[in-house]
């Protein structure tokens, strides 16, 4: 069967196309947001191309060794944080960057600034590429009102004020997750158009779900509401099904297949980490944002998790996400342990 017609057909859903499509339905919109995404859209198939190489490239080996040649190499997630911040900055329609790679928040130049601020993490889950498991791009967009005097109260907003959120996973297939505030949408990047087609249409998360996705080596180490928790997913007392354990150890990879079939991800505080060890900007918000547009819920064992303010630009927070009955009966064993 030959394929090579599909190079001319007109009815594939682009991404880019997809971007106009929601811009129109805006009077007041001036294609800025368009073009921030289109940069962001680049940057993930620049590092989907680089993550596909990286073993023959050797940009797996670890920053700061050098090659034959002599030449300092690049490990892959240094490459990532270079080429997002670089397609960031040359959009023009940014004025602040917070990436996990970098301590300091980027405060893009008076020339090239813009109204938004994007918060990232270029590569996560970078330390499985060796054993080839799926890893992924991580990003929250947020408007700024005054975007001639950037300041870092800037990139410290709710979640709830994220205009756009999403993820880039670079597994089997390169896929992009989306939200624009109006549902969820997934992406496959079509190697042989280099485009971003639709293939996951309106994606909604199972109300319940059969599988909880959590690292059990932190066990001894969790509060009680988490321990009930886990213990009733795998002994229910109420005569159902026990849910299956899936936990690959990439948030991205996850939280994906969380999302497309249903159940729960946590991420809990423990004795080791009190405040969790996700970080809330650039992993806790723009998955949570993507969960609550799918009709799942987020919560921190405190609230709802896009209420929270974050005080620091690589804070972190405990998070329970995923199908919203799963999430409920977290908050309910957490409200349960308050009245105590």
């Amino acid at each position: 069967m030959d394929h090579s017609a599909d190079a001319y057909r007109t009815d594939l859903m682009t991404i880019t196309r997809f971007v106009l499509n929601e811009q129109s339905k805006h009077a007041e919109s001036r294609g800025d947001f368009t073009i921030l995404l289109s940069h962001i859209v680049l940057g993930c198939k620049f590092v989907c191309s680089a993550v596909n190489k990286a073993g023959l490239a050797k940009l797996i080996g670890l920053a700061g060794e050098t090659n034959v040649q002599g030449e300092e190499q690049k490990k892959l997630d240094v490459l990532s944080n270079e080429v997002f911040v670089k397609a960031l900055v040359s959009s023009g329609r940014t004025c602040i960057l917070v990436s996990e790679e970098d301590e300091l928040a980027i405060v893009v130049e008076p020339s090239k600034r813009g109204k938004y601020c994007v918060v990232f993490d270029p590569l996560d889950g970078s330390s499985n590429i060796d054993c080839g498991v799926s890893i992924g791009t991580i990003f929250g967009i947020y408007m700024i009102k005054d975007h001639s005097e950037p300041k870092l109260e800037d990139a410290l907003q709710p979640g709830k004020n994220m205009v756009a959120a999403g993820y880039c996973m670079y597994g089997s297939s390169c896929t992009l997750v989306l939200s624009t505030g109006s549902g969820v949408n997934g992406f496959t990047l079509d190697p042989s158009l280099g485009e971003f087609i639709l293939t996951h249409p309106e994606i909604k998360i199972p109300k319940k779900g059969k599988i909880y996705s959590v690292n059990e080596g932190n066990a001894r180490n969790w509060d009680a509401p988490t321990a009930k928790y886990v213990e009733k997913c795998k002994f229910p007392k109420d005569g159902s099904s026990a849910k299956s354990l899936r936990y690959i150890g990439s948030m991205v990879a996850d939280v994906h297949r969380t999302l497309l079939y249903g159940g729960i991800f946590l991420y809990p505080a423990d004795k080791k980490s009190p405040n969790g060890k996700l970080r809330v900007l650039y992993e806790v918000f723009p998955m949570s944002f993507l969960m609550e547009q799918a009709g799942g819920q987020a919560f921190t064992g405190k609230e709802r998790a896009l209420d929270l303010v974050p005080k620091k630009i690589h804070e972190r927070s405990p998070i329970f996400l995923g199908s919203y009955d799963d999430v409920e009966e977290v908050k309910a064993l957490y409200a349960e342990e308050q009245k105590a």
